[in-house]
């Protein structure tokens, strides 16, 4: 695990989480704070985070254990699937509601962070809706939802759309109408990820605008739901070196302070998240961050002081299960990972027609890749004896490489270095093979400045670390970014293929 955004001297340094934890939503509870993310196509889906003061967070759990409609996610779909969730407290349960931009509006909710929580329940079919975020208001009983378009399911962007929303949030009660207008805003446009709120008398609707990499962070405020609504910027990169400062969440301590947490996007490293503080100006509007641009170090939240934390990344694999850091490409299958009683993860080696294809197949166990220069470590052994088997440790984006063992037709084991560009079509090899004489290998990928990655292995004959291959550059897809990933393959034919057995994992300081 690598730590670095609490400072240790009541400071912390932004961003809090320096991995793609895309689209945050955060709220708190008692004296608990939580936060989802966008988890896209992978599963298990809606990331579950827990904080006490806002800038140490770990990752305690999944809301979604498999995507819906399930038929079709069996395969890779991974720029698909959970856009943009909303993460509220309501009546004694948590709230999650999301959209799916090819289905429509779903959510789900539990009594407790931690589960059980419902099946998906959809609430509004339709292509292109993404970006749902729903408000109870507490002294009339009215509930209200509020969504963005995605332009190419709909056809239609830049709009977000406002709902009367039966209290159990089963359902619309309305045919909704446009509150937000972005086209009829000079120089706005791109208008999504909208959070609703009430304060001071007033609805708020916080959402950015401009796009991801270059956009802003606007306040919108209206005395009625369904508006007229008025704008303003109320967070933009200014001098700062924080890029589009853009989708997040507004958050109240139990001190009375005011926060404000959303992602900047990092190309391979995704969309990582910063932490801003955030006040009420005198007229009435939000200041987020210092005067309405990003901090880079601040005071700490006036909270308890931690301990200092991250999400998990080292596994040890007791019993062949993996922490809850991992996800796979696509809705899991039985006996892709089988427990077992040793330390270590037991990849069975499934047998697909795509295996040249990493980016195809939805048995790669995957983790997000570090916003930071580090070091990841595996050990593997490859136990099948099928010919073509290979497994291995991977870089996994538009374009992807990795380093493993694969079996010979003569029945040998050998050291594999393999990559594909975003335009490839299939992998090439990016080294000689060379034979792992006892069928095992220590694997290690240094990350770089710039996501830039350099492969090595260790054959255990006391020779060390051996570079393989040139550098290679990790490129994120088109939302989600570079995925490290572990995997074990066979080639199509009949019959239990054997496995592989990784152990020990680490990300650590270079």
């Amino acid at each position: 695990m690598i730590t670095g955004a609490d400072l240790g001297d009541g400071t912390y340094r932004n961003p809090v989480l320096n991995a793609d934890w895309s689209d945050p939503d955060v709220v708190r509870v008692d004296d608990d704070f939580y936060l989802t993310a966008s988890s896209f196509g992978r599963a298990p889906g809606l990331p579950l985070l827990h904080s006490r003061d806002l800038v140490n967070w770990t990752l305690v759990g999944h809301a979604l254990e498999r995507l819906q409609p399930a038929g079709e996610f069996t395969v890779p779909r991974h720029d698909c699937g959970v856009w943009a969730p909303s993460l509220r407290y309501h009546d004694d349960r948590f709230w999650i509601f999301w959209g799916d931009p090819d289905h429509g509006i779903f959510q789900v909710n539990s009594p407790a962070i931690r589960g059980p929580w419902t099946s998906p329940h959809l609430v509004k079919e339709g292509k292109g809706l993404i970006d749902a975020c729903p408000l109870w208001d507490e002294e009339t009983g009215e509930a209200y939802l509020v969504h963005a378009w995605a332009k190419s399911r709909s056809g239609v962007k830049n709009r977000l759309t406002g709902h009367r929303m039966h209290p159990e949030g089963t359902g619309l009660l309305d045919e909704g109408k446009v509150i937000v207008d972005g086209d009829r805003i000079p120089g706005w446009f791109t208008i999504e990820g909208p959070k609703l709120y009430q304060h001071d008398g007033w609805f708020w609707i916080l959402a950015p605008a401009g796009g991801v990499e270059t956009g802003w962070q606007g306040a919108f405020r209206s005395r009625d739901f369904f508006g007229p609504y008025e704008e303003r910027i109320v967070l933009e990169q200014g001098d700062t070196d924080v890029n589009g400062p853009h989708q997040g969440g507004w958050v109240r301590t139990s001190a009375g302070e005011d926060w404000f947490l959303h992602f900047q996007q990092r190309g391979p490293y995704g969309r990582v998240v910063h932490l801003q503080p955030m006040s009420w100006g005198g007229d009435g509007w939000p200041v987020v961050g210092d005067a309405g641009t990003p901090v880079a170090v601040h005071r700490k939240p006036d909270l308890p002081v931690q301990t200092p934390a991250a999400p998990a990344t080292d596994d040890d694999f007791p019993g062949g299960r993996f922490g809850r850091q991992w996800q796979w490409t696509a809705n899991p299958r039985d006996g892709w990972a089988p427990q077992h009683s040793g330390d270590g993860l037991r990849l069975s080696c499934v047998r697909s027609a795509d295996a040249h294809d990493l980016r195809k197949l939805p048995n790669i166990l995957t983790q997000r890749l570090p916003g930071v220069e580090c070091v990841v470590e595996v050990e593997l052994r490859l136990d099948s004896e099928e010919p073509g088997a290979r497994a291995g440790l991977a870089v996994l984006g538009d374009s992807f490489g990795w380093v493993g063992l694969e079996r010979a037709d003569d029945g040998t084991v050998r050291l594999v270095h393999r990559f594909a560009e975003s335009v490839a079509q299939r992998e090439r090899d990016a080294d000689h093979p060379r034979v792992a004489p006892e069928g095992r290998v220590r694997l290690r990928i240094a990350i770089g400045a710039g996501a830039r990655c350099r492969f090595a292995y260790d054959l255990g004959a006391g020779g060390g670390w051996e570079s393989s291959g040139p550098v290679f550059a990790a490129t994120p897809w088109r939302w989600v970014g570079a995925l490290l990933g572990l995997f074990a393959l066979a080639p199509v034919g009949g019959g239990h293929a054997g496995a592989a057995t990784f152990t020990q994992f680490r990300v650590v300081s270079p």
